[in-house]
Parts: C-alpha cells; sequence; structure tokens
C-alpha cells in the first residue's frame, strides 16, 4: 500500500473536504485488510471505527509520512477491541484475508483464524502479514517485548494444530 500524497494530507489536515476524502478512500482497503483477519466478522465495525479515529485525529498528526504506521496502529487497536467485544465466531468475507490461489485455501486459513483469540490474531497480523518486528509490535499493541513473542508463538502453534486437525496440509 503507498501513502497519500503528503500534500494531499496537509490540505486534510487544513479542513480540506475533498482532500480528507482522497486520504480516507486511499486508507480504506488497507483498513479493511488490517481488520479482517484480527476482527472477523466485526471487521467492517473496526474498519468504519479506525477511519472515523483517522478523520478526527488527522490534524494531529505532525508529519504526513508517518500516516501509514500511525493508521496501522489504530486499525489493530479497534479491529482488537471489536474483536473482544464480539461473542459470536462467524469467520471473516473472503475479500477480508489475504488468500493467494486456491479458493479453499482462503476458507481453511479463515476458519483457522477464526479459532485463534484476537490478541494473537493481532500478533500474527502484524508480524507475518505486515512483516514488522517484535518491538514495534509491541509498541504498537502497548505490551512487552516478550508477551508479543509469546503470543506470537502460540498463535503460530496453534494455527499448526488447528490447521492439522482440519485435515490440511502441514
Amino acid at each position: 500500500m503507498s501513502a497519500p500524497d503528503p500534500d494531499v494530507v496537509r490540505r486534510a489536515q487544513r479542513g480540506d473536504l475533498m482532500a480528507l476524502d482522497e486520504v480516507l478512500d486511499a486508507l480504506a482497503p488497507y483498513v479493511r485488510r488490517l481488520c479482517g483477519p484480527i476482527a472477523l466478522q466485526d471487521a467492517p465495525d473496526a474498519a468504519q471505527e479506525t477511519l472515523i479515529a483517522v478523520m478526527r485525529g488527522l490534524k494531529t498528526l505532525r508529519d504526513p509520512a508517518a500516516l501509514l504506521g500511525w493508521v496501522r496502529v489504530i486499525a489493530v487497536r479497534e479491529a482488537v477491541r471489536a474483536a473482544r467485544q464480539s461473542a459470536r465466531s462467524v469467520p471473516a468475507e473472503p475479500a477480508d484475508l489475504p488468500a493467494p490461489g486456491d479458493p479453499s485455501l482462503a476458507a481453511d486459513v479463515r476458519d483457522v483464524l477464526d479459532r485463534l483469540p484476537p490478541e494473537q490474531r493481532a500478533v500474527l497480523v502484524l508480524r507475518d502479514l505486515e512483516g514488522l518486528d517484535e518491538a514495534t509490535a509491541a509498541r504498537m499493541l502497548r505490551v512487552p517485548e516478550g508477551t508479543v513473542r509469546s503470543r506470537l508463538f502460540r498463535a503460530r502453534a496453534r494455527f499448526r494444530l488447528n490447521w492439522r486437525d482440519e485435515g490440511s496440509p502441514p
């Protein structure tokens, strides 16, 4: 995902509604991609809350070049919050999760992700989908690095176990 043009972000920060609309439109797919595997069926709500928070707080962003990192923090927090509040366990829509290739593989991945607690899904998304290091993930989730490592270890182990239980290839 490429960030919106910094000049457009600055115009949005000054109150230009057309620029704000352009920024939010550019960010929406990225936000949905982050929220989907964490918040599952509540991903649309988490994405909407994220974009509202971005819209309200954009004026406080000091460096437009930091936009994506700032949005990532908000999206992950909103997705974890939404997942915690939900008592349901319906998987996210297929388009919300990265699923190269076989559609049945995407369904299997969604099912296995659905069985993980939101905190473990968040760590998997940040480390394995976003490629962030442990220190950055820890700062975003406001937990110690050791907590990120243990959640990641448990999430990967549980994912592998559930993956095998599904009869999918290891």
